[in-house]
């Protein structure tokens, strides 16, 4: 991955919030260098990382995948097919082309790294500003691995290209190390 970043999509009101949501999904944006990670992993990522198969209670929550071009609607679309193979169950994710994305307020960004307080002055000392914060791979990369993404192999292995302080990236293996069933991203 190179960003994340959250917000609201696939609907017609101009600049939703949180609190006005109209007809957008929350979602993500990703963006990624398809030469260390291709689209079909990402799509993999995504099925394993959510139920399919349990149908939202509303818009706001809803399980969908927004297309770029033919190609990724082809491999969407095969994905979605492979998965109600799999789980022998109807999947309620829609695949819609994207139109356009808006960024959710900048308290929703990195949000399981804002919950620890002292990785969050280290990067509030990186990244002053609310957008270069939110457009940070190392913000991305740290966010992730609290929420259970990556291996502790894997964080060990970047972490020195994080910007971390040694008390940091302490703080940061302990909080890894004591999560079980951490994801393989990328494999």
């Amino acid at each position: 991955m190179v960003r994340t970043r959250v917000g609201y999509a696939g609907g017609t009101t101009k600049h939703p919030t949180y609190h006005a949501l109209g007809d957008h999904t929350e979602t993500i944006e990703v963006d990624y260098d398809p030469d260390v990670i291709s689209y079909e992993q990402l799509l993999r990522v995504f099925w394993d990382s959510h139920r399919p198969t349990t149908p939202a209670g509303s818009r706001q929550y809803m399980s969908i995948i927004f297309y770029h071009d033919k190609e990724q609607r082809r491999l969407a679309t095969a994905s979605k097919e492979f998965q109600t193979a799999k789980v022998k169950s109807p999947i309620f994710t829609e695949i819609r082309p994207f139109t356009r994305f808006y960024r959710a307020e900048d308290y929703h960004q990195k949000y399981r790294l804002r919950s620890e307080q002292g990785l969050m002055r280290e990067f509030r000392s990186m990244y002053p500003g609310p957008q270069d914060f939110v457009d940070s791979l190392a913000a991305a990369r740290v966010n992730g691995y609290l929420d259970g993404y990556g291996t502790l192999e894997d964080l060990l292995e970047e972490l020195p290209g994080l910007g971390l302080s040694p008390q940091a990236r302490e703080r940061l293996i302990a909080i890894v190390k004591g999560r079980k069933g951490l994801i393989a991203c990328g494999s």
